[in-house]
């Protein structure tokens, strides 16, 4: 298992985003040489945990629990055969890691991967797609198609910084013992809600609004 490339994105206009300025950064590329991780504080004010990449809409993107997103190589070439043969750059969703032979949305809440020698991370949900995504991608139906196939990959948040760089190893360090995975978690939060319940069993190490809406939902039927 390993890093692939560490990728990072400058801000650019788009007319898909409703973030400030209407600027994202989306359009993340792969960085040469190493990056520096560490935890970019609470959401609304911190960004990404990379250094030099940005985070336009703070409201929605980044912040503690949203330091870092990574998606599987394996995943990108899954969705280059489902788009006909377009071929997909590694950060082209959007992602600051992407990795080979590590299951990223099979991934367990709370499950702590070290990347590198000094890095510590753990996986809090799921990515939940938004317009700037499919506008970036542009491909129609592209929110409701991603959300379908549920290869959503994973956010972490950062337990120890480090600097890390392409092709480090990736280490599994700890998995929980329950089932929750951010593809669980993504669902629950989209298309199959009567799943959020399950979600508490991740407890703390959930995202905190998907352990606020599960919950709520588990208050609702109690």
């Amino acid at each position: 298992m390993k890093l692939l490339t560490v990728n990072t994105g400058r801000p650019r206009l788009s007319p898909h985003t409703d973030g400030p300025e209407g600027l994202t950064g989306i359009d993340k590329r792969p960085a040469e040489g190493p990056v520096e991780v560490r935890d970019p504080g609470p959401k609304g004010a911190g960004g990404s945990g990379l250094a030099g990449d940005t985070v336009c809409d703070l409201r929605h993107h980044g912040g503690s629990d949203q330091a870092v997103y990574a998606y599987a190589r394996e995943d990108l070439d899954a969705w280059e055969r489902e788009l006909g043969g377009r071929t997909l750059a590694n950060g082209v969703f959007g992602e600051n890691f992407t990795t080979l032979g590590v299951d990223v949305s099979g991934a367990l809440i709370g499950e702590r991967w070290r990347v590198g020698t000094d890095l510590v991370l753990e996986v809090t949900s799921g990515r939940i797609p938004c317009r700037t995504f499919a506008g970036h991608l542009g491909e129609r139906g592209w929110v409701r198609r991603f959300t379908r196939h549920g290869v959503t990959g994973a956010y972490l948040r950062v337990i120890e910084p480090g600097t890390v760089r392409a092709g480090d190893p990736v280490e599994i360090v700890h998995r929980p013992d329950h089932g929750v995975t951010a593809a669980l978690q993504f669902r629950a939060v989209t298309t199959e809600r009567t799943l959020l319940p399950a979600l508490l069993a991740a407890g703390e190490a959930l995202h905190p609004e998907a352990l606020r809406k599960a919950r709520e939902y588990a208050g609702r039927q109690s």
